[in-house]
């Protein structure tokens, strides 16, 4: 990736740059620190990106150093070339990590001695970046451990640029069980933090082609004026994955996948897409804009809804076990690790356009595309004869497994008859600017903390509305009995129940066999 491809995604913020702070990680020995935080960090500093002065301070459980916590960054990064292993022997000097229990004051205690260390020695300014990477358990813990330690509070009263220091809070989902409890956890953490402080990530959010619904639709004028229920007969958003829960079955059977997926990423897509256009492109007009989408939805009634688990199965040609057979799974669990949901946006815009909702675990391969099926001509002057299809007349916007964006409409075939057949015009990264991969989210999402923009973070109001519309669905799936939910194989598309769910509408699931790939 060149550094041309982050300056080509510039967000158009103006003269808003990073600060120069010190980031403390929550966690950091965990998955995710290892998987997404510190190769993104590396990223940024790669490009260019990261403010200077700047420092990472790994904080976790386990007994490590600073030179034990190096050395495990650097094989969760493993860099490519000499180039890249010069880069990361020049960032490495920016890690350090302290070992502690999150419930500990004298833990917190010891962080506050060293963070006032690490800010004299590195001439680092009162700005300090939390990211909880870590169990939702802690989140309200560790910030009243904070707010006592004296580490929650700089000497500005008012969030400017003063110069007095910044303090803001990176939260990781899932934020609450519930509706009830994820007013709970806002009570806690208001009690320290204001709202304006707390950067609750979706890192799908962060993905370029998530942000380039907006574009597509309020940069060019060919698209938002059909953008609506006279032209839009459906949209669909599926997010897939071919790989099962791992070792993460103690958590799985708590949560399921309505409070993995659909109560934040899923609905995070269909804000995006259902939005009407911002006054502007800034964190107060765009959230509220997300949040209206969702004030008018209507929670899914029983029919609206499928559920399912996977059984065993093959994914890319090797047998793989079913999520009862996993670990740490009850032998006659009836958590869902599939779902399919049909949702109303009861607006003027939408009005009788149906949002179908689908996510799972061991499906048939990666997937994550948000399509937008346009209605068909009201006279059809050509001839044609079958079924047209679900692939007609579409705009897919492509997240995995390769982020662009697809334009699918019909054309006369070569010949001397007049046959009609769908085409493709595909936009992707890789051909358009000669991006092998872009940017990670996650890069995007910690460098706009660093300069206090929320506009691609959730907020409360935003949380609120979401669980009130899963609530229900998730209290029904509780309460089912075992033969209610729907089995599917390992390595298929979801149950045939899901297909039902468009089938009564006459519709169906847009498959990857189809035209537009």
């Amino acid at each position: 990736m060149a550094k041309q491809a982050f300056e080509a995604s510039c967000r158009g913020y103006g003269s808003a740059n990073p600060d120069p702070c010190l980031m403390v990680i929550f966690g950091a020995s965990g998955d995710l620190t290892q998987r997404a935080l510190l190769p993104s960090l590396f990223e940024l500093a790669q490009e260019g990106l990261l403010p200077e002065p700047f420092a990472v301070l790994g904080v976790a459980i386990s007994d490590w150093d600073d030179d034990g916590f190096r050395r495990r960054m650097r094989d969760a990064v493993s860099p490519r070339n000499s180039d890249e292993e010069q880069r990361w022997e020049d960032f490495v000097e920016k890690l350090y990590y302290l070992s502690g229990d999150f419930e500990s004051e004298d833990s917190f205690d010891a962080l506050r001695a060293r963070v006032d260390q690490l800010r004299d020695s590195l001439g680092l300014p009162d700005n300090l970046l939390f990211h909880l990477a870590v169990p939702p358990v802690f989140f309200a813990s560790i910030c009243e451990h904070l707010d006592r330690a004296g580490l929650a509070h700089s000497g500005r009263e008012t969030y400017g640029d003063d110069g007095n220091g910044w303090r803001r809070v990176i939260i990781e989902k899932p934020f609450g069980q519930d509706r009830s409890s994820a007013r709970a956890l806002h009570r806690d953490l208001q009690r320290v933090f204001a709202e304006r402080q707390l950067y609750r990530i979706d890192h799908f959010l962060g993905k370029e082609t998530v942000q380039n619904m907006l574009v597509f639709r309020f940069a060019n004028p060919s698209f938002e004026p059909i953008w609506n229920h006279r032209f839009v007969d459906q949209v669909q958003i599926t997010v897939a994955e071919d790989i099962g829960i791992g070792t993460r079955g103690d958590f799985y059977e708590k949560t399921g996948v309505v409070r993995d997926m659909v109560q934040n990423h899923l609905l995070s897509l269909l804000s995006m897409v259902a939005m009407e256009p911002p006054v502007s492109y800034d964190a107060r007009s765009l959230r509220n804009e997300t949040g209206k989408v969702l004030q008018a939805i209507e929670p899914p009634q029983a029919a609206d809804c499928v559920a399912g688990q996977y059984e065993a199965g093959r994914v890319d040609g090797k047998t793989v076990r079913g999520y009862r057979e996993e670990d740490d799974v009850a032998s006659d669990s009836t958590t869902a690790t599939f779902a399919a949901v049909k949702l109303r946006v009861n607006n003027w815009r939408w009005t009788g356009v149906p949002f179908y909702l689908r996510t799972g675990k061991r499906m048939a391969q990666a997937l994550t595309e948000v399509s937008v099926h346009f209605k068909p001509v009201a006279h059809p002057m050509f001839p044609h004869s079958g079924d047209p299809g679900p692939e007609r007349n579409l705009i897919a916007f492509r997240v995995k497994p390769e982020e662009g964006i697809l334009h699918t409409f019909i054309a006369k075939q070569p010949g001397s008859e007049l046959c009609l057949a769908p085409v493709t015009s595909r936009f992707l990264y890789a051909e358009a600017f000669g991006i092998e991969r872009p940017p990670r989210a996650y890069a995007w999402l910690i460098l706009d903390a660093m300069a206090g923009q929320q506009t691609l973070f959730a907020r409360e109001d935003w949380v609120d509305e979401a669980w009130r519309i899963v609530d229900p669905l998730v209290d029904r799936l509780e309460r089912q009995h075992r033969s209610q939910l729907h089995v599917y194989a390992a390595g298929t598309w979801g149950p045939p129940a899901a297909a039902e769910l468009l089938a009564l509408d006459g519709r169906r699931w847009l498959q990857p066999e189809n035209p537009v790939r």
